[in-house]
């Protein structure tokens, strides 16, 4: 009996222990974490002073943080963690608005437009020929109608 109780033991104590030791070769998946605001460049591109809030608001999205002391004041901040190097990325963008509640200014990581951006682009249209129809192929005129097969009938009968 104390054989066997001291064995137990022996077991229990290297099961535990095993579950405490990493070899090198094993590596665990951390994955990619991204938290707050994801703003991309053609998304921060779009803004101009003279913007509203909801204006700013539909292009952007909402704020991740609307400080109450300071109304006139929006921040969007982005942090995301790489999984697998652990390097981590940082982005801030603040907008700044008026009294009249319209866009004054941006600071922050990510660039806003230049003004050659600001210009609407040119509309780009362009004339696809699809055939023309031959003036003995418009006197023919369309093909007879051909007769419906038997299944084609049959899902008619039943409303299908």
């Amino acid at each position: 009996m104390p054989l066997f109780r001291s064995l137990f033991t022996l077991g229990f104590c290297l099961s535990i222990a095993a579950c405490s030791y990493k070899p090198a070769f094993v590596s665990e998946y951390k994955i990619d974490v991204q938290q707050g605001n994801v703003l991309s460049q053609e998304m921060v591109a779009q803004l101009k002073p003279g913007l509203t809030r909801d204006q700013v608001r539909y292009v952007l999205g909402t704020p991740l943080v609307a400080d109450i002391f300071h109304q006139q004041r929006w921040d969007y901040v982005y942090r995301y963690r790489n999984g697998q190097t652990e390097q981590v990325e940082t982005r801030k963008l603040a907008l700044f608005f008026d009294g009249d509640n319209r866009l004054e200014r941006v600071a922050g990581d990510v660039e806003v437009a230049a003004v050659g951006d600001l210009v609407a682009p040119v509309a780009r249209n362009r004339v696809v020929d699809l055939g023309s129809i031959s003036p003995e192929a418009a006197a023919k005129g369309l093909p007879p109608n051909q007769e419906q097969g038997y299944l084609r009938r049959l899902m008619n009968m039943m409303g299908l």
